[in-house]
Parts: C-alpha cells; structure tokens; sequence
C-alpha cells in the first residue's frame, strides 16, 4: 500500500516531538546544582543524573531504535513515548537520588523514540527534500534540548526542580496522542529477527567506513557540546555570576541560534556539498573554545562561545546525518542507531570527563580539554579527506 508523502504540518508536528522526547533528557542540567543541595550530592554525584540520561540514550539507541525496522512504525513510536512518560513522572516523584537515576534512565531510554522518528521522516519524503526534512527535525531536536534547560530554570523557579518533570510527562502524553492521530501507518520490515537486527548494526560499522568515520566525528563533536554544558550550571552558581536556576536555563536561548545551522546543513547536503559543511563545523567547533577561555569571568565571551560551539555541532551533526542515512535507504534505522549511539556515548563521556575536570581543575581544565578534543575532531577529518582524495584517481 502507498504511503502518501508527509505534509509540512505533519513534519512540523515530529519535530516537535522529536524535540520534546530528546528534551527530557537534559531538563536536569540547569538544576544541578539545585538537585545537589537537595538532596546532599557533590559536584560529581549531581552529574550521574546527567550521565544516566545520555547512557541510557545510548543504550536505547542500539537495542531499541533499530525496533523501528521491524515493527509498524506509528504504533512503535507512541508506544514509546508513553513508557518514556512514565519515566517523567517517576523522576517528578522520586524521593532520593537512586529514584531519580531510575526514572532518568527510564526516560532516556524511551526518548530515542527521536531517532525512529527521523528515519520514518527520511522514508516518506522525496528525495529532493529530504536534507531539508532531517534538518527540520533536527532543528527541533536541537531546540529541545536547548529550551529545555531555560524551560526546566523557570520552572524550578515557579514550583521547584521537580515541576519541570510534572509538566514534561503531561506534553509528552499530549504529543502521543496527535502523533497517534496523524502518523500514517508504515512498515519497513528488514526480514531479521530482532538478534540479527541488532548485529546486522555492528555489521555496517565493518562495511562501511563512512559510517565510522561520522560515527566518530559525531561522538567527539557532541562529547564538546556535554564537556562544556554539564559543567556549566556549577559555574555560574559560583563566583563572579552567582545565577538563579532561572538565569542559568536562559542560556539555552543563546545557544538556540544553532537551530538555525541545521537548515543550513540540511540544504547543503541536498546540494551536494554537505562535506563542506562538515569542514565549517568542526572549524567553528574548535574556535569557539577560544572565546569560552575568557567564559569564567566575561558574560560577553561565554555568550559568544555559546552561539558558535551550539551552531557548530548541529552543523556537524546534521551534516553526518545525512551522510549516513544515505548509505543504504533499506536500512536508514539501523545506520541511524549505529551513528546515534555513537553519538551519545560521546555526550556521557564529555559529560563525565566535564564534572571531572570541573571539580580538580575548574574551568580551565574544560577549556584545555576542548581545545584538544575539537584539535582532534579537525584533525580526523582533514586526513580522511586526503585519504579519500587519494583514492580519487585509482577509481578512475
């Protein structure tokens, strides 16, 4: 049966929860300093919260994401979400620190419901339009985990750390419901069973370089964005900000402009050039740690580290992305979940490596990381062009 292509309406409507799903994963980074004096947590202690969130993300990409090439594609997605609701609530209610892990990872398991949903969205649009559809969708990812940390600070305000949970469960239960009445059905069956499904994604990491090579880029990229957002709640706590919860969530905006990069990219890749806009990224990536040096005592250079480094990622994410999805169109989950994972694994690594470094060396063991780390990301790519360059003329 023919599935018709997806309206922009509809599109807009898994952005959103694409955007709501991924967000429920970070309302916590703002509040970790307020969770820490709540429930008596050191500055390493608070940020498991954080680490469980994206771990368990991890996980939940490779063992359940891939579900979307084996189960009908609508019912799986709402099905997900509403276990990733409950996860919400447990968190709402959690009465000490190992509640609030369970609900946590609860929550970031499900909430990979994201990423069936931008292979679904890949499927039922034209090729044409594609890049820009992925790009809507990751524009939304990335305003939700960016507006999620100014949401989560106004609502600690208004009613404690504890309401953002309480209002995200009930707009994730709402977006459930008009996914479930608008999603046509679709099916994409890859004739496995679930274990060989699962291997069949280790599998394309052996055959396909280009999936490793994004794989890595991706987690080193997002390992940078964690480094300097995990950390940064215990920063402006401290001297010479001393911000509310409320304050400190009002810097998702400032790095919400890199929303606006995935469009960009997403055009880019419909053109052809989307390793151009690999290149931009991790270039920006690298500089905007310059600015970020001076950040533990000027607003006006964290601001403008904020914007670059938000913009940078997303260039580089989307840009990945559409690499990678392009590979084998009959498995675009599967290669989604393999460079998703990855992906994660460097925001838990970036975030356990910035409470870390916070806590024995301060900022200063944050910037010196993420020089070196965005040296790296830029240094991995320039060589696998020039290796890719070099092949050029044998193929010929």
């Amino acid at each position: 049966m023919h599935t018709p292509p997806l309206s922009r309406a509809l599109i807009l409507l898994m952005a959103t929860a694409t955007g709501l799903a991924v967000a429920s994963n970070y309302y916590a980074q703002p509040l970790l300093n307020s969770i820490a004096e709540y429930f008596g947590l050191g500055t390493v202690s608070a940020g498991t919260v954080v680490i469980a969130a994206q771990l368990s993300y991890g996980i939940g990409l490779l063992l359940l994401a891939p579900l979307g090439d084996l189960f009908e594609q609508r019912r799986l997605i709402v099905s997900m979400i509403a276990i990733a609701t409950v996860g919400l609530l447990i968190s709402a209610c959690a009465p000490s620190l190992p509640w609030l892990l369970v609900g946590t990872a609860l929550t970031g398991l499900f909430s990979v419901v994201a990423q069936v949903l931008v292979p679904m969205a890949a499927a039922l649009t034209a090729p044409d339009q594609r890049g820009r559809a992925i790009g809507t969708l990751m524009s939304g990812l990335l305003l939700g985990i960016l507006l999620a940390r100014t949401a989560a600070g106004f609502m600690a305000e208004l009613g404690g750390w504890r309401s953002i949970y309480f209002l995200a469960a009930a707009l994730m239960a709402i977006s459930a419901i008009a996914l479930y009445r608008g999603l046509p059905r679709h099916h994409s069956h890859a004739g496995l069973s679930y274990p060989a499904l699962i291997g069949s994604v280790f599998r394309l990491f052996v055959e396909e370089p280009e999936l490793r090579l994004r794989s890595l880029l991706g987690l080193l990229s997002f390992s940078l964005f964690a480094l300097f957002w995990t950390p940064l709640a215990f920063l402006l706590a401290r001297e010479p900000y001393h911000y509310s919860d409320a304050v400190i969530g009002l810097f998702g905006l400032a790095g919400a402009a890199g929303a606006l990069a995935a469009n960009w990219a997403g055009r880019l890749a419909d053109r052809g050039r989307g390793a151009f806009g690999t290149t931009v990224g991790l270039v920006i990536l690298l500089l905007s740690w310059v600015p970020l040096g001076f950040a533990g005592h000027s607003l006006v250079a964290l601001l403008v580290g904020v914007l670059s480094l938000d913009l940078a990622v997303q260039l580089v994410h989307v840009s990945n992305q559409n690499a990678v999805i392009a590979l084998r169109p009959q498995a675009r989950t599967r290669l989604n979940a393999g460079y998703i994972t990855c992906y994660f694994i460097g925001g838990a690594l970036g975030s356990l490596l910035g409470t870390q470094l916070f806590q024995r060396h301060g900022w200063t063991g944050i910037v010196v990381a993420g020089l070196s780390i965005g040296a790296l990301a830029l240094l991995t790519w320039v060589l696998a062009r020039r290796k890719a360059a070099t092949r050029l003329p044998d193929a010929c």
